[in-house]
């Protein structure tokens, strides 16, 4: 295996690169992603981490009193001159401790484990369309913001809707236990990174956990090597309704792909159990066993690490690397302490549209 500096050098920029004929029928077809060989030996590398190998310290970046400062000299000038979140860039600011300390971030993002915790925005002294100003500034560091429904929604509020989890309707406006994925698994282009700011934690519930792909993907060649092959090539994925109207609401894709010695993954059990029933195809044996294999072993807690996520922190991830997990939330039964928690995505190739 390669060295880590050689491993992770431009890791995330080849998954943007695949290209994408589209061929739209009953489904979006993305077949196309079937990887002409498969990753067939155990990965020893740090990129393939398990639980003992982290300290979920090691991931905390706090703000100092230098950056707190900048930060509130960002939002005296954004209400001296007004204009929409998604005109504001770093560069309209005097920042320098700021950009280093966001630089450390993505470098982390780009490093195992691939998560990152920056405590905490001063959510107390401003108001929350401050916090999302300074969220939105920041995040710009780390990478291009981009859309993250069809309709060009840029920036996208986590709260329990009191909606029922189907589809037309992510997880993330629900309450509901949300198994190991990735962000937009289904869709044609994955985010490089995600970004969680927290306005208000729930009361009870709403963990975070992350694990690693590559070690998710060492257990199943390890225990489950048939099953695993199943997992290259396509299956059904629901599209949560992020397509034009009359478009296709199933995809079709492969979980993984391994490419230029690089593993790509689609992960989202129950997304693939809904793309069979959205597409109307009853799911054979085969590849039931083979979604149930990729759920047990990434639910594994030799995998798995676990980070709280408090009011004003923000919570970076590497969305190529590594799948997170979010608890079922118990919410406070008043609105105003309800959760609350605002994403964006980050991207540095394709278009900043939904499909990249």
């Amino acid at each position: 295996m390669e060295r880590d500096t050689d491993f992770n050098h431009n890791r995330i920029r080849a998954a943007r690169q695949h290209a994408l004929p589209i061929e739209i029928m009953d489904t979006l077809n993305l077949s196309h992603e079937v990887s002409r060989e498969r990753l067939d030996y155990q990965v020893n590398h740090s990129v393939a981490w398990i639980r003992d190998d982290i300290n979920p310290q090691d991931c905390v970046v706090p703000i100092g009193q230098s950056v707190r400062e900048e930060l509130m000299q960002i939002t005296a000038s954004v209400a001296a001159n007004p204009l929409p979140t998604v005109l504001r860039h770093p560069d309209q600011f005097n920042i320098p401790k700021t950009r280093k300390v966001m630089e450390e971030v993505k470098r982390r993002l780009n490093s195992p484990p691939g998560v990152v915790v920056l405590e905490s925005l001063p959510l107390d002294e401003i108001t929350p369309d401050q916090a999302t100003d300074l969220f939105w500034v920041i995040g710009k560091i780390v990478g291009r913001n981009v859309a993250q429904k069809w309709d060009g929604t840029m920036v996208y509020h986590v709260r329990d809707t009191g909606q029922q989890y189907g589809y037309g309707v992510r997880g993330s406006y629900t309450k509901v236990e949300l198994q190991f994925h990735n962000d937009n698994a289904f869709g044609i282009a994955l985010p490089d990174y995600v970004g969680l700011m927290c306005m208000q934690p729930s009361m009870e519930g709403g963990l975070s956990r992350f694990c690693s792909l590559y070690s998710v993907h060492n257990r199943l060649l390890e225990k489950y090597p048939q099953q695993l092959c199943r997992l290259y090539q396509p299956v059904f994925w629901d599209r949560q309704a992020e397509h034009a109207d009359g478009e296709p609401t199933a995809a079709k894709a492969p979980v993984f792909r391994y490419e230029n010695k690089r593993l790509f993954t689609r992960a989202n059990p129950s997304l693939i159990v809904k793309g069979y029933e959205v597409a109307q195809v009853t799911m054979d044996c085969e590849t039931h066993d083979a979604v149930a294999a990729m759920k047990e072993i990434s639910e594994d807690e030799s995998l798995w690490f676990e980070l709280p996520l408090e009011r004003g922190h923000i919570q970076y991830l590497n969305n190529i690397d590594i799948a997170h997990y979010r608890s079922e939330i118990v919410d406070h039964p008043e609105s105003a302490k309800k959760r609350h928690l605002v994403r964006l995505w980050h991207r540095d190739s394709g278009q900043i549209c939904y499909d990249g």
